[in-house]
């Protein structure tokens, strides 16, 4: 294994670990917890480094569902794509914009409830407004992509190709137009 795999696959490792260090033993985590604004898995979007932490995963306890906050930088947007076997739903916390649904713009504004059946096609624009969106998948998956593609705060970002990034979210049944 190269240096810089070997620096990954630990960086890897101690993200999972301070997961669990974070929330305790497994026991504590199948009775629930509870976490502030600024607790869970922080990690920096590969793409526009906006802030993301995970709340709830596989990871934490949560075979389920995955839940989160991501931070969508002012004109970056969400690229469209699809989950294979997930249903998502998002609230917006803060911001505006536009989410294409199966091809239909619909706008959005803070306090907007958004639901994307499974296999549906959708993707985000905001070039107006800093999103900060709350979001929710069943069954999980979505978390496993952002830890293979985003770095903790402080770690360089990860050096991707868009096909190595759309393999691993095939990998996590999520396909991009």
């Amino acid at each position: 294994m190269s240096r810089k795999q070997s620096r990954r696959s630990f960086l890897q490792t101690a993200g999972a670990v301070g997961v669990t260090a974070a929330l305790g033993n497994a026991q504590t985590a199948s009775q629930g917890y509870v976490l502030g604004a600024t607790d869970g898995e922080h990690l920096i979007h590969f793409r526009d480094h906006g802030n993301i932490f995970i709340k709830a995963s596989a990871a934490t306890g949560s075979n389920n569902l995955a839940l989160g906050t991501q931070q969508v930088t002012l004109g970056a947007g969400i690229p469209v794509h699809r989950h294979l076997k997930m249903d998502e739903a998002f609230y917006i916390l803060e911001g505006s914009g536009t989410l294409t649904l199966n091809d239909v713009a619909h706008s959005f504004e803070k306090g907007s409830t958004i639901f994307i059946p499974k296999n549906s096609w959708h993707g985000f624009a905001n070039p107006d407004h800093e999103l900060l969106l709350l979001w929710l998948m069943s069954p999980a998956g979505l978390d496993g992509f952002f830890r293979e593609t985003c770095s903790p705060p402080g770690v360089p970002p990860k050096q991707l190709t868009r096909d190595q990034i759309r393999q691993i979210a095939l990998k996590y049944g999520t396909e991009f137009r």
